[in-house]
């Protein structure tokens, strides 16, 4: 699926990851090393129990760079931002794992989820199965599916790889027609990304026009321009109380600290 952004060169390049990565492990050998890394944390539950208890369910993100932004974060330090995190009221942990667009790794969400109690999801380009069962065996508790990347078939193989993982899957949509294939996948977790990745601009008006359309049995988590106590006070004046927050913090002097002053202050 072609899409005109940069999401296309991503894709292309993920295919060359995917071929180097079968040749040293089977999609067998992924299945066993995800069966022994045991129950996953409880990614969607632990966002569900936030809301519940009307507190804002925020997913901090560990990320060092963008293809927009180039690098966000110099002194980068994956276990320290977990960490602090966790001591500062994140309900979950996103970890970048993308190294030639986001200067992600494998290892960074290794090192930040063996460091918290929290559950993480692997934030990367997720296209076929081999990769739900890579981001269980290295411990992930949740894959981010792009619509925008994927065609239905694809969405429905991977969403069911993910249910024998025993992962849960945050749906990303930045469209109607994107959001209209989440909600027929019966995704529990819709992302609405308020950025645009033709022109990389955000708009919380994304998440609010977007938001009436969604299922109330759904989670909505607005994801991406997130900035102010504002932006957090326009959301939750509008039933929407989960959030995926990365840059506003990773820019911080100390990203938990930045997360407790923009949510619990």
């Amino acid at each position: 699926m072609s899409t005109g952004t940069i999401l296309d060169k991503i894709i292309a390049r993920k295919q060359e990851e995917i071929a180097v990565g079968k040749n040293n492990y089977t999609l067998g050998d992924l299945q066993s090393m995800a069966e022994n890394q045991g129950k996953a944390r409880g990614f969607a539950r632990a966002l569900f129990d936030r809301v519940r208890d009307k507190q804002p369910a925020v997913i901090a993100e560990i990320k060092k760079a963008s293809p927009s932004k180039g690098v966000i974060r110099d002194d980068f330090d994956p276990v320290a931002i977990a960490r602090s995190y966790e001591k500062n009221g994140a309900a979950c942990l996103s970890v970048l794992t993308d190294q030639d667009f986001f200067q992600g790794h494998d290892d960074y969400l290794r090192a930040a989820r063996n460091a918290v109690s929290l559950p993480v999801i692997r934030k990367d380009f997720m296209i076929d199965p081999w990769q739900i069962f890579e981001s269980r065996a290295m411990g992930a508790d949740a894959v981010l599916l792009i619509v925008a990347a994927l065609s239905d078939a694809q969405l429905d193989e991977l969403n069911h790889a993910a249910q024998q993982a025993g992962c849960d899957v945050l749906v990303e949509v930045h469209t109607e027609e994107e959001l209209e294939r989440a909600v027929k996948l019966n995704a529990e977790l819709i992302g609405i990304n308020n950025r645009n990745l033709h022109t990389f601009e955000t708009s919380l008006d994304t998440t609010l026009t977007l938001a009436e359309k969604v299922p109330g049995d759904r989670m909505i988590i607005t994801e991406s321009g997130i900035h102010t106590a504002a932006d957090v006070k326009l959301m939750r004046s509008n039933g929407i109380h989960s959030f995926l927050v990365g840059e506003a913090f990773m820019r911080q002097d100390d990203p938990g600290a930045g997360l407790k002053a923009l949510f619990f202050s």
